[in-house]
């Protein structure tokens, strides 16, 4: 009995103690948590640089491929892609720019390189790319805002409030914009658009706008009467336009210019079957 006894202990002692087994939802956060980190310390350190293949050699892009098909295997793929500020490009251009599709592995995007692509479009005036772990990528952009027509040696271009060229085709459903005449005009037609918002009754009267001298604008009415601006304080002789208008119904007369260059007073030129120069008190001037 008491070598039995002593046949167990010896048994026991020679055993240890038991091990534990680890779960398996513990050895699969482990095993995420290792990933994860690894892929990150990758990104921090300057990307995936395994696209540089003639560098590092084609075994280690190999490894790197399998690292990531294995972080999608973990649930960290793209499955909800958001894009913030979209007017007026397509939502299928802005995808196919920066390579987008569900299911990829999330850390297998360049969040640079598609921000850099995406810059390309021509409606994108600044973009950034986000990725939010595990499965989200939001692509935010910031468009152009279209202003007026330039039209310059018989050619028409779009151009934004920065009098950057938007594009030269498809510009029918533009038509409403104001046309800019002048090699200077891109650069200043946002601040004449400004003006001439200020008088909502008249704007949609303005068909086109040239440049004088780099200094000043005329203005070209779809009536065909030409009002010059002056070079300085054009709200202002803008808005003595208006009220020209509601007192005594100037633009429904039979005039070819109206000159406001010179803030006490309107100069009126009749068209050419009239005869004489006047001013709005029907002076001779």
């Amino acid at each position: 009995m008491s070598a039995a006894k002593e046949r167990k202990s010896d048994t026991g002692t020679a055993r240890g103690p038991a091990r534990k087994r680890v779960p398996l939802w513990r050895r699969r956060r482990i095993a995420i948590g290792l990933g994860t980190a690894l892929v990150l310390a990758i990104v921090a350190g300057g990307g995936w640089v395994a696209w540089d293949r003639g560098w590092i050699g084609r075994s280690v892009a190999e490894a790197e491929a399998t690292l990531l098909a294995g972080t999608a295997d973990l649930g960290f793929r793209v499955e909800e892609i958001y894009v913030v500020g979209r007017r007026r490009t397509p939502r299928d251009h802005l995808l196919d720019a920066v390579g987008l599709e569900r299911g990829a592995p999330i850390f297998g995007l360049d969040i640079h390189a598609a921000r850099d692509k995406l810059m390309t479009l021509p409606w994108v005036r600044g973009a950034t790319v986000e990725r939010l772990l595990p499965d989200t990528i939001v692509l935010r952009v910031d468009e152009r805002r279209p202003v007026a027509l330039w039209q310059r040696q018989g050619r028409f271009a779009l151009i934004d409030d920065k009098g950057t060229i938007i594009r030269r085709q498809e510009l029918a459903r533009f038509s409403d914009l104001v046309v800019i005449i002048g090699d200077d005009a891109p650069a200043h037609a946002a601040a004449l658009i400004d003006v001439l918002a200020t008088q909502p009754d008249l704007r949609p009267l303005v068909r086109a706008a040239t440049r004088v001298g780099g200094r000043r604008w005329n203005l070209r009415l779809s009536s065909g009467i030409d009002v010059r601006l002056p070079e300085e304080d054009e709200a202002a002789a803008w808005a003595r336009l208006a009220d020209y208008q509601r007192t005594h119904s100037v633009l429904e007369r039979d005039v070819q210019v109206l000159d406001l260059r010179f803030p006490d007073r309107l100069i009126v030129r009749k068209a050419p079957r009239s005869e004489g120069t006047r001013d709005s008190s029907g002076r001779d001037t």
